[in-house]
């Protein structure tokens, strides 16, 4: 049984894309189980489906309003660089309104069920593959893989709206009685989740470089801040899960490939850039060919 797991990382999950269209339509891969975190889960029901355009051309196309229906931040380019400072007027609206974040990404939601029809989930339904989305619970502590198999597809939508919503900027959503919030909280890259679902092969896609490549710039105001803390977390849980990943599958005598980034993408990867992201998903598609053409 193969599978690919695709991490979280924002808008740099177009690369993560375009590493997965070589696998798919160069390489010929064909997987059993697609699993994926937060930006992951963005990806690989379309990738199950084989409808590689489809969603390369949905994701290349989103902005900060197709994600944001009330948007914490604004976007500021400096010297061609992007960093991100608080739009006051909406994250005031948004606590006035009684919200308990900052921001609120219902247009992400919405933009999920225009992308995967019904049909394209009953389809799914019908094969012998089987796709996971990670989220996290925070009421229950624990982080949890929810199998498009055993869910409707209300839910199923749901569970990857939810694995996306990176808490405190994206909304907390409460289902089921428990808060939920985006996978990567617990699980950035669910390798071991792969292959305790019975992988015996694994193609894992991690949107980060294999080594820490720079020093990150010093916080300029509490969402600098925020989000220095965040990826500081982030790539401790990374680190963990990566090592745990590989351990598994020594146990279980599993093969595992690994796909990082030959490069720092962006240091905030909410940021979504039309332009950018098309860059991102062509440099992973090239980038995979040259890896795997080197052996």
């Amino acid at each position: 049984m193969r599978a690919l797991v695709i991490s979280g990382g924002g808008s740099k999950g177009a690369f993560a894309g375009g590493i997965a269209q070589y696998l798919l339509e160069e390489e010929k891969q064909s997987y059993d189980l697609f699993l994926g975190t937060s930006t992951g889960s963005l990806l690989i029901s379309h990738l199950s489906l084989g409808k590689v355009e489809t969603i390369k051309e949905a994701f290349t196309q989103v902005n900060q309003s197709s994600i944001f229906s009330n948007n914490p931040f604004l976007v500021v380019n400096k010297n061609g660089v992007e960093r991100i400072k608080i739009n006051h007027f909406n994250v005031l609206k948004n606590f006035i309104r009684g919200r308990k974040t900052f921001g609120e990404s219902f247009n992400l939601r919405s933009l999920i069920e225009q992308q995967l029809s019904i049909d394209d989930f009953h389809t799914l339904k019908q094969t012998n593959k089987e796709v996971v989305v990670c989220v996290a619970n925070l009421t229950g502590n624990s982080v949890e893989y929810k199998k498009l198999s055993d869910c409707s597809y209300t839910d199923f939508l749901d569970w990857i709206w939810i694995s996306c919503n990176f808490v405190p900027f994206m909304s907390l959503t409460t289902k089921e009685g428990c808060e939920y919030a985006d996978g990567g909280l617990g699980c950035i890259i669910p390798i071991e989740k792969a292959i305790s679902l019975g992988a015996t092969h694994v193609d894992a896609i991690l949107l980060d470089t294999e080594f820490q490549q720079t020093n990150r710039v010093h916080s300029r105001n509490p969402f600098d801040a925020l989000s220095t803390i965040f990826s500081f977390i982030s790539d401790r849980i990374e680190v963990q899960n990566i090592h745990i990943g590989k351990l598994v599958a020594e146990d279980y005598n599993a093969s595992l490939r690994m796909f990082y980034t030959p490069r720092l993408l962006t240091t905030n990867s909410l940021v979504f850039n039309q332009n950018q992201m098309k860059a991102w998903w062509k440099e992973g598609f090239e980038y995979a060919g040259k890896k795997l053409k080197k052996g």
